[in-house]
């Protein structure tokens, strides 16, 4: 298999994931915290969606090699394959937003549970509120974004196989 197809593949797996998740076992718990996870899972499906784009055009020699790690993965995408493809620019915004929210979390100094709700606040008080609904429309939009990454990276497949 080849790169972008193993990072679709896992793309396609943290999808299921943070879906199962966010459908299946937070009703169940109602656990604030497995909020966190979730989007933890998003930001991962996202970032090998786009990544699979990103290898999928280096395999074919139309971008420049790039460093592997996520502040050039996503400079690269944003400049070469979001206009190349047409791809909307929402997309960029919710891999943004994503990732500030899983940041926060990783050097949050309080984070708590509220009325349903998760709360991370930064070291100078800043909140960061996650709801279960704003976390669904992440996921629908992951799984748009995730069906336009394949239909881009399985146009030459059968070249793979």
């Amino acid at each position: 298999m080849e790169e972008f197809q193993l990072a679709r593949t896992k793309a396609q797996e943290k999808l299921k994931l943070a879906d199962h998740m966010l459908t299946q076992t937070y009703p169940l718990v109602k656990d604030p915290k497995l909020l966190v996870a979730v989007m933890e899972n998003l930001f991962l499906a996202l970032t090998n969606a786009m990544g699979s784009v990103l290898y999928y055009e280096r395999t074919f020699k139309k971008i420049p090699p790039f460093v592997d790690n996520f502040e050039n993965k996503f400079e690269m995408f944003k400049q070469k394959c979001t206009p190349k493809y047409k791809l909307s620019r929402d997309y960029v915004s919710l891999i943004s937003e994503i990732k500030e929210a899983v940041l926060a979390h990783r050097t949050s100094p309080v984070e708590f549970a509220r009325e349903g709700n998760f709360v991370i606040c930064s070291d100078n008080y800043k909140l960061k509120t996650l709801s279960v609904d704003q976390i669904k429309k992440y996921a629908e939009k992951t799984k748009t974004f995730l069906k336009e990454t394949n239909a881009i990276v399985m146009k030459n497949e059968g070249i793979f196989r």
